[in-house]
């Protein structure tokens, strides 16, 4: 099967083949055998391309997880931004689904897609230390409620309408979603009021006048 040509594969043909099986089978169904397979070459150039199973791993979160940020502008209130930024996190850790993939918090993909919401936020009067505390509360939040949702029962049973998420019987799909909505809007507003009661009264004017 190998040939000169196996060693003209880019890696990003590589990681193409392992996101396809990956959507088709799950993560236990990618290895450098069934890449190399499914590209029709040897195991041998995947390993000079993208190194071991352990990196390909990394490489696949990195292109589900890519370029995830919405786009901000510049008068847009941080808080709003914020709810946007985290919607767009959970809709692509739904991509992602599988919890080694997505609960790496060192991921190349989460340092890039924080960046805009920590500018966003330093532009609306945060501090550059509240901005990244408050960046790291809404992210862990989002990727920890996206991992707990994957394994969410819907309820077992009719009932009567109740509050989202009030059966402990389970959640119906539109409640995870209010369940979330609620999760980081509690949370953006906490840190809002934290934020308005530490800035200087100046700052507080000046934000005013934008």
């Amino acid at each position: 099967m190998s040939g000169p040509s196996d060693f003209d594969l880019a890696a990003d043909e590589i990681v193409s083949a392992a996101v396809d099986i990956f959507r088709e089978e799950g993560l236990d169904a990618v290895s450098m055998r069934s890449v190399s397979s499914r590209l029709g070459v040897s195991p041998v150039p995947l390993y000079s391309r993208v190194g071991n199973k352990e990196a390909l791993v990394d490489a696949i979160a990195d292109r589900l997880l890519a370029d995830l940020s919405p786009a901000c502008g510049d008068d847009q209130p941080w808080t709003a931004f914020a709810s946007r930024w985290a919607a767009a996190l959970r809709s692509r850790l739904h991509q992602a689904h599988d919890s080694r993939l997505i609960l790496s918090l060192e991921r190349e993909a989460y340092v890039e897609a924080s960046r805009p919401l920590i500018d966003a936020m330093r532009r609306g009067g945060l501090s550059a230390d509240a901005a990244v505390q408050a960046c790291r509360l809404i992210m862990w939040a989002t990727i920890g409620f996206g991992a707990v949702e994957g394994g969410a029962e819907p309820p077992a049973r009719p009932r009567r309408r109740a509050r989202s998420g009030g059966d402990p019987g389970g959640v119906t799909r539109n409640e995870v979603d209010a369940l979330f909505t609620l999760h980081i809007r509690y949370l953006i507003e906490g840190i809002a009021r934290d934020a308005a009661a530490t800035v200087p009264t100046s700052n507080k004017r000046r934000s005013g006048r934008r």
